[in-house]
């Protein structure tokens, strides 16, 4: 398998089908989340952004007009290699393209850390979604702009 992949948005007409497979095979099978918690009237109206190897979906990423970030998932052979990475790099520049201050998500309890890495603040107190622990997690992104005076 080729270490190479890219990130790049998503076109939910052409890619819905891929971005709902890597969904079904992290949350639902391998995560336990019951299927009707997964799927969401939204997903549609949301920025979704891929990490693609070849022709293949590997990672997906979400974006809500109000500046969520959700359902980043990665397939289990490609973690550790710099995917989840790069899809949260990209969902956070255009979070900033768009003008937004400030982005939070809900972080599984073991990903705390990976967020924590890139700026993200841990808020208020842990709690089960779908069954999974999860704690709040927001990032101010004005703070983390190179030209603070």
């Amino acid at each position: 398998m080729s270490h190479a992949f890219i990130v790049r948005a998503a076109d939910w007409i052409v890619d819905e089908s891929a971005i709902a497979g890597i969904r079904r095979a992290v949350f639902i099978e391998e995560q336990g989340v019951p299927e009707d918690l997964e799927w969401e009237a939204a997903d549609p109206q949301c920025r979704w952004f891929v990490a693609q190897s070849n022709r293949t979906l590997i990672g997906i990423v979400r974006l809500t007009a109000a500046g969520r970030i959700g359902r980043m998932a990665v397939l289990p052979d490609w973690r550790r290699r710099g995917v989840g990475g790069e899809l949260l790099a990209v969902v956070l520049r255009v979070a900033r393209e768009l003008g937004m201050h400030r982005v939070h998500l809900s972080a599984q309890i073991h990903a705390i850390g990976f967020y924590a890495r890139q700026g993200f603040i841990a808020e208020g107190a842990e709690y089960l979604d779908a069954g999974i622990a999860h704690r709040s997690m927001a990032l101010n992104l004005n703070v983390n702009l190179k030209d603070s005076a």
